[in-house]
């Protein structure tokens, strides 16, 4: 466990500066290339001649093929290096957005969506391991901020450039556009990665070797479990439910779509916001209080957005939400960090992952009961959730510090 910052620490050593920015803009690609189709759906149905649900395909089979393989590039980066990975999956995405720019049918742009998914995949989880090599772990949060920044602002950056520049010059300049972020922070990764760190990890304490083997000997780990359920609750009752807020706002409101979205948008402001004081507030909370306050913060906004009469209202506390979300977020990635640093790449993978599976399964399940409950309550739920993720994680890591202590003084 870490001991809180004093308010007076150095920054980061110069030597890693360019590569966390590096590894930022990396991050922004990933997930910006992730989100860059949403808003030109309706124009792709438009040129191909075909329904929207069949266009939707360039999203959705992005998205599972993101999910499905980032526990092999878990595996391949604790075995080859991180930043070796992420130079040349950066490379490989470009080579599937320029496919995506050139295809010239639907189908084809899928399976261009397809490749630059299963590329884009490896970057954001090895990011994070790699911080976790290079920093040490009373540096780390503050370090994962700034490298999630890039994370955050591609999430909202993707769909605004997705719709600018379908409007304006079409769609297929938005895959150039990746292209070429992809192709210069890979070439730029590659030449630097030479002139850092880049361990594959310290071999595990089994001969296990394969993907099934060493995913099943982190999870026999009691501390993995629980990490995995944190992420996969996280995902399931935060970037779930955030989902359907803006459908929340149009029916309970009245407000227009786009009025609703501008305002569901303003939670990566607040996720900026909270990485922009990141280090202050690790400083003064240390990690058992960012797990509380982020835990607590988030619900009361969830609270507000369900119950509230007043629209004018929701703008702040979705921003509120966004700021707290983080904050309980960021948390959760660095001790994911530490949760197995004998196989980290695929450790931070495994809870990657989770938080995606929690996504798709909190979507699912808040569509199916806001028909019978209504979106308010399923706002609730999320709210009691996160309350209660935060309470328990703080009392968890009080435990291990207990424990850790007990044991120190055995051996003294």
């Amino acid at each position: 466990m870490s001991t809180p910052l004093a308010p007076g620490s150095s920054g980061l050593p110069d030597s890693i500066r360019p590569t966390v920015l590096l590894l930022s803009l990396a991050c922004f690609t990933s997930m910006a290339s992730q989100r860059i189709c949403d808003a030109m759906l309706p124009e792709l149905s438009r040129q191909f001649d075909s329904p929207l649900a069949a266009v939707a395909q360039v999203v959705s089979a992005f998205a599972l093929t993101y999910g499905l393989t980032q526990l092999i590039f878990g595996l391949l980066g604790d075995r080859y290096g991180k930043l070796r990975v992420i130079a040349y999956t950066c490379l490989g995405s470009a080579l599937g957005n320029v496919l995506a720019a050139l295809a010239p049918s639907l189908e084809s742009l899928v399976l261009a969506r397809v490749m630059a998914a299963a590329c884009a995949a490896a970057i954001i989880p090895l990011a994070l391991a790699w911080t976790g090599d290079a920093v040490p772990y009373a540096r780390r949060q503050e370090t994962l901020a700034r490298v999630g920044l890039g994370t955050t602002l591609g999430i909202f950056g993707g769909q605004f450039v997705g719709g600018v520049l379908t409007d304006s010059v079409g769609w297929r300049w938005a895959f150039v556009l990746l292209t070429l972020m992809f192709l210069s922070v890979g070439l730029v990764l590659q030449l630097h990665r030479r002139h850092q760190r880049d361990d594959s990890g310290p071999a595990p304490a089994s001969g296990a070797n394969t993907l099934f083997g060493k995913t099943s000997e982190l999870l026999q780990q009691s501390w993995v479990r629980k990490m995995l359920m944190f992420s996969l609750f996280q995902g399931a009752a935060g970037f779930g439910t955030m989902a359907l807020v803006a459908s929340h706002l149009h029916e309970r409101h009245g407000l227009s779509l786009s009025s609703a979205g501008a305002i569901v948008a303003l939670m990566g402001l607040g996720g900026v916001t909270y990485m922009a004081s990141a280090r202050l507030l690790i400083a003064r909370l240390g990690e058992t209080g960012m797990a509380l306050t982020g835990g607590l913060g988030t619900a009361v906004a969830l609270g507000v957005l369900a119950l509230s009469p007043w629209w004018p209202i929701t703008p702040l506390a979705m921003l509120l939400g966004g700021f707290f979300f983080f904050m309980l977020h960021n948390t959760l990635q660095t001790l994911a960090t530490q949760m197995a640093p004998q196989a980290r790449g695929l450790g931070v993978s495994m809870f990657t992952t989770s938080l995606f599976l929690g996504q798709a399964l909190g979507v699912a399940l808040a569509a199916a009961l806001i028909d019978h409950i209504g979106s308010a309550a399923v706002l609730c739920g999320a709210a009691t959730v996160m309350m209660g993720i935060g309470a328990v994680l703080r009392q968890q890591l009080r435990g291990r510090a207990d424990q850790e202590a007990a044991d120190r003084a055995r051996t003294d």
